[in-house]
């Protein structure tokens, strides 16, 4: 782990790796609400959801491997949240620590900035204190927490909300 780290956009090649990491944070993080695995075709209709709406879809390469990734898609379905986007970051867990999720957020953001939208929102469970203090140092502002809206683990779940103004 010791090159330099890549980011761009990602390719049908890279949709995999995705998965992988996708389905490890569902399998051992609380980061995904999800019980279940998705499968490879999953991936490749979110990957065409995103591109035909002309959102990114970027990842981290290191020393050859997908190390990360990070996309935006609609925030809420209705057209007066079209200038809102909910965003995703996730880092491969032998990457973790290596700056890889603020490298990733950093072009996310710019990616955002330039496609004219104007508040990104960030959905993060209340104990991520990592992804909270990512987010603040990025610029986002906490908006509110909801109690216990999510289960996993056999636990209830608290869900921090924070936006970024562009």
């Amino acid at each position: 782990m010791t090159g330099a780290t890549r980011i761009r956009d990602a390719v049908q090649a890279d949709l995999t790796a995705i998965r992988d990491i996708y389905n490890d944070a569902v399998e051992n993080t609380t980061a995904i609400w999800n019980d279940n695995l998705v499968d490879l075709q999953n991936r490749q209709d979110w990957y065409a959801a995103r591109r035909a709406r002309g959102f990114p879809v970027l990842v981290a390469e290191r020393d050859g491997a997908i190390a990360g990734y990070a996309a935006y898609g609609d925030w809420r379905a209705f057209e007066g949240f079209r200038h809102s986007v909910e965003h995703s970051v996730y880092v491969h867990r032998d990457h973790r620590g290596a700056g890889i999720g603020r490298q990733l957020m950093q072009e996310l953001v710019q990616r955002a900035r330039d496609g004219g939208i104007h508040v990104m929102v960030a959905c993060i469970e209340a104990e991520n204190r990592g992804s909270i203090r990512l987010h603040e140092s990025l610029g986002f502002r906490t908006v509110g927490t909801f109690r216990e809206v999510g289960t996993k683990f056999g636990r209830w779940l608290d869900l921090t909300c924070m936006e970024l103004q562009l």
